[in-house]
């Protein structure tokens, strides 16, 4: 008896063995080029913010900041650590994506969009975590404000945007095609 999800139906293994090498390749770049990586977040949340903001916004990316409210009598600075990059959270990503390559490597195109799409996702989340942290310093100031920002709405928003990016995957990843 045969079963149809063997480990190299469908893929030759040198090109599965190549697929899974670039997976994990790509989740060491991410863990050593976690700093740089920090860097572009910032960037990033810098010129959203500038979109939405007239105070003034400066993007310190050497030093994983970005400031803003800077015209205001609060001007106020948040500096990206380890633990607040979506980096780490693009790693279960690959990990997920490893281990369902391995059992059906058929899917591989289907898995790399949907990698693409969920790291995305994480990405946007995360700058969506900090502006939440800008509004509501803006709006309670910077104590009340970067508390209920950072510690307790920005956690939800990250668990909730991470567990979303996740099911979002796996739902690219496994459902069926279009007859």
């Amino acid at each position: 008896m045969a079963v149809a999800s063997a480990p190299n139906a469908g893929m030759a293994r040198f090109p599965l063995v190549i697929a899974l090498s670039v997976l994990a390749a790509a989740g060491v770049v991410v863990v050593l080029a976690e700093r740089f990586y920090r860097e572009l977040e910032v960037r990033l949340a810098g010129a959203i913010l500038d979109l939405f903001t007239t105070s003034g916004v400066y993007v310190a990316g050497d030093r994983e900041s970005v400031y803003f409210g800077l015209t205001s009598t609060a001007p106020f600075g948040l500096r990206m650590t380890p633990e607040c990059s979506s980096a780490f959270l693009l790693l279960p990503l690959l990990v997920v994506t490893m281990v369902m390559m391995y059992f059906r490597p058929s899917n591989a195109r289907r898995l790399f969009f949907s990698l693409g799409i969920s790291a995305v996702v994480v990405v946007l989340v995360n700058q969506l975590r900090i502006l939440t942290i800008v509004g509501l310093v803006h709006w309670f100031g910077t104590d009340e404000g970067y508390y209920w920002g950072h510690t307790l709405l920005g956690s939800m928003v990250s668990v909730f945007g991470g567990a979303v990016s996740i099911v979002l995957f796996v739902w690219l990843a496994t459902r069926k095609k279009n007859a």
